[in-house]
């Protein structure tokens, strides 16, 4: 067995712990077999090397026992049809089924097959990003294990970014097939996230996109922020656009949705709005926030000041509370702002996740890196269009 390296506890194994690489029985070993005692035979030639993945399919599971099997059966037939070279990275999040007892055998019976287990949940947000740190392909595909989304809706769009059309491509659930609980408030979130983020789409939480592996080292990928990677994309000025696809019912399992969850989407919106629009200029959030507070609280003053110099008692009343705490408030929330520019500027120089990504066209052999605050690399035949030296 293999083991992901992780936090070591002595006498345990890792976080990331179980990777299986034991060969199916029958297969041929890749080990190069030692000649015969007193043979003069050198050691046997080995196989050449497969070809490397040309696509990555990353699918976060927790509990999904039933529907695995199934799932990997129609990722093949998707991918063998379209005559792409491909790895398949299962992310058991911590299940409490039989789902790990599937990933297992599937891994036993396809070299394809990959399995990162981890020992607890940690939330689909870090799953991706244990299955993105692990993806060998240029190109990789997110899909749900709940057999929602369709795999044979990949090949074309892998093509797409793959000739460079798109960075990212994410699936729009056009005629979604859930219940009205769920579909009414999601309508409600992508309309409120359309109008805050710069991905003008319909649909930012599908589980099935296609993105590039330059996209998937950019990202920002932790909490709950996995439905805003659209978002965080563009903001970067990755390329990102949307296709309709199918959508089917569910039919293993159980919804993973919540009113909980329907809550924390809501308050990650400030989140996105925070990181994708104020990132760099924070005083202009927190100062104008602060500038209509003061404002509002100096005016309550004053006129309360007028009252005064009538002979009028202003200590009891109320509003005079309310416009020394919104004054207050106000000074507080510049002060904020001016800190976090501080610290902002502090940082100049060290690089920055959230920064522009950068495709760099130059005569140089290379480009020094004091020149580039964050060049992204990129494996797909798409000229960069950036900057141009020579």
């Amino acid at each position: 067995m293999r083991y992901c390296k992780g936090e070591e506890e002595p006498g345990h194994a890792s976080n990331l712990d179980l990777l299986e690489a034991e060969e199916a029985p029958g297969m041929p070993s890749t080990a190069s077999p030692s000649p015969p005692p007193g043979s003069d035979a050198g050691p046997v030639a080995l196989s050449a090397p497969e070809p490397p993945a040309s696509v990555s399919v990353v699918v976060p599971c927790y509990n999904e026992e039933g529907s695995i099997a199934e799932l990997h059966s129609e990722i093949c037939a998707a991918f063998e049809g379209a005559q792409e070279t491909f790895e398949v990275i299962y992310v058991d999040d911590g299940s409490t089924d039989g789902t790990s007892e599937v990933l297992q055998s599937l891994h036993r019976r396809d070299e394809r097959v990959e399995v990162i287990r981890r020992r607890r949940n940690g939330g689909k947000a870090s799953a991706l990003a244990a299955g993105f740190a692990h993806a060998r392909g240029p190109v990789i595909c997110m899909v749900d294990a709940d057999l929602q989304d369709d795999p044979a809706e990949l090949p074309p769009l892998v093509r797409r970014v793959r000739s460079g059309d798109k960075d990212m491509i994410v699936g729009w659930k056009k005629n979604r097939r859930d219940p009205i609980t769920k579909v009414l408030p999601s309508r409600v979130f992508n309309w409120m996230l359309r109008r805050l983020s710069p991905a003008k789409l319909h649909d930012f939480n599908c589980g099935l996109k296609v993105l590039s592996a330059d996209v998937a080292r950019a990202v920002p990928l932790y909490g709950d922020l996995y439905r805003f990677l659209p978002a965080f994309a563009a903001a970067q000025g990755f390329e990102v656009s949307e296709v309709a696809v199918n959508h089917r019912p569910r039919r293993h399992g159980r919804s993973k949705y919540g009113a909980g969850r329907f809550l924390r989407g809501f308050l990650d919106l400030f989140t996105v709005l925070l990181l994708t629009r104020f990132r760099f200029r924070p005083l202009h959030l927190f100062g104008g926030l602060g500038l209509l507070s003061s404002a509002l609280g100096l005016a309550v003053m004053t006129y309360l000041t007028a009252l005064w110099f009538t002979g009028e008692a202003i200590g009891h009343r109320p509003l005079l509370l309310f416009g020394v705490l919104a004054f207050l408030t106000g000074v507080q929330s510049i002060a904020i702002g001016l800190i976090a520019e501080m610290i902002g500027h502090s940082r100049q120089g060290r690089g920055d996740e959230m920064a522009p990504a950068l495709r760099v066209l130059s005569h140089r052999q290379h480009t020094p890196a004091r020149d580039l605050p964050r060049v992204v690399s990129s494996d797909l035949h798409r000229q960069p269009r950036h900057r141009e030296d020579g």
